[in-house]
């Protein structure tokens, strides 16, 4: 199968989008499909066998890290040349519609997935128009998702939600990481110490990330640092990281940028809890990442982390609309070592349980129900028009 990809992000960025798709190349060449895949420029040119094709555009001034993908002639050709046999467009919102637009035109099916909750950051980021943005944006991804043949989500709150809005043909799309590099192992040192700012004694709690407003990384501070000796580790980096060093300046923080690969393993193996304030994650990639790793979970009860946290077992839940909740819970599992290892246990035992290549191959198992229910689609209107 020939499959053309239509992303708003992708390599050189960071985030949990981006570590799917890449999963997704790698599996999707192992099964022996062709990709290409659209995106915005500065990636490499090729991606696990696939080509990667830099379209272009204007970043959007209240978020950099984003662009206005707008395709030229040239991509419309690089499709034309290539003749998928399905196309799937991944957080349609610039550059989706195209994809969406050159299927119609190649009379091939779609599949577009849903990641990020764009219409709650909207909110967010809109000020006093915040009220009208939300609705805004509902309607207009929900006129997009509903063009393709099949919409994938990735966790059970998202597609509630997106049902709850009108979103048609919607299927849980679940997720998985790769156990193999995200593994438990002895604790480096050298990391623990560059985390704890060289105090490697102290209670390390760390969080990954995209540090931005909709992550609520501020509401950490005052409940973390109401307890003694407690170090906190901000990895990441994003449109509010200079808001977030202003904000914890004082505090036993340290921010030391993206970690990427067997660094970021290593992070994760040297801290002792992570703490995920985040109410807007439609999965939650990193909690998982950080179970598999052998470091125990406090999570806010939102989003796509209920679908991996079952509260007392394998993590901690507290109710975000009482931050003060992280205290009791921090605490607990820094003053007790036994529940400490039982929840990292059981947490590593959950990640486990959640293979990437599963996911993945549930994945090219939509496909193909996508390219049924097109061809149901083709053959009914064939009878339409002969009057049948």
């Amino acid at each position: 199968m020939k499959v053309a990809v239509f992303t708003e992000t992708f390599l050189p960025k960071i985030d949990g989008v981006v570590s799917i798709l890449c999963l997704m190349l790698q599996r999707l060449n192992e099964k022996g499909h062709q990709v290409i895949l659209f995106g915005p420029p500065g990636g490499p040119a090729e991606y696990a066998g696939a080509e990667i094709v830099g379209v272009g555009g204007p970043r959007l001034p209240f978020y950099p890290e984003l662009r206005i993908n707008i395709p030229r002639k040239r991509v419309w050709e690089c499709v034309q040349e290539f003749q998928p046999d399905l196309v799937h467009v991944v957080n349609p919102f610039f550059l989706g519609p195209f994809g969406l637009s050159y299927a119609r035109r190649l009379n091939v099916p779609v599949v577009a997935s849903y990641h990020t909750d764009v219409p709650r950051y909207a909110r967010l980021y809109s000020g006093a128009l915040g009220g009208l943005a939300e609705p805004l944006m509902w309607n207009y991804l929900r006129t997009l998702h509903n063009q393709a043949h099949l919409n994938l989500c990735p966790s059970t709150t998202t597609l509630k939600d997106l049902r709850e809005h009108g979103f048609n043909r919607v299927r849980w799309w679940k997720r998985g990481i790769d156990t193999e590099l995200f593994s438990p192992g002895e604790r480096n040192m050298e990391m623990r110490s560059r985390l704890t700012n060289g105090n490697p004694d102290d209670f390390l709690v760390i969080n990954v990330g995209r540090q931005s407003l909709e992550k609520s990384l501020d509401t950490m501070r005052d409940p973390l640092f109401k307890i003694p000796g407690v170090r906190l580790a901000m990895i990441g980096g994003g449109p509010a990281h200079e808001q977030l060093k202003a904000h914890y300046r004082g505090t036993a923080t340290v921010f030391p940028g993206y970690l990427r690969g067997k660094e970021l393993v290593e992070a994760y193996r040297a801290a002792d809890l992570f703490l995920f304030p985040s109410t807007t994650e439609t999965f939650g990639l990193v909690a998982l990442e950080s179970m598999a790793c052998h470091t125990p979970v406090v999570a806010a009860r939102a989003g796509g982390v209920l679908d991996i946290i079952e509260h007392g077992e394998n993590g901690f839940f507290f109710d975000p609309a009482h931050p003060r909740e992280m205290t009791p819970l921090v605490q607990r599992l820094k003053e007790q070592p036994e529940l400490h290892r039982q929840i990292a246990d059981n947490g590593l035992a959950h990640a486990r349980s959640r293979s990437w290549q599963a996911t993945m191959d549930q994945l090219i198992d939509y496909y193909g129900i996508a390219r049924r229910v097109f061809n149901q689609s083709v053959r009914r209107r064939a009878l339409q028009r002969s009057g049948v």
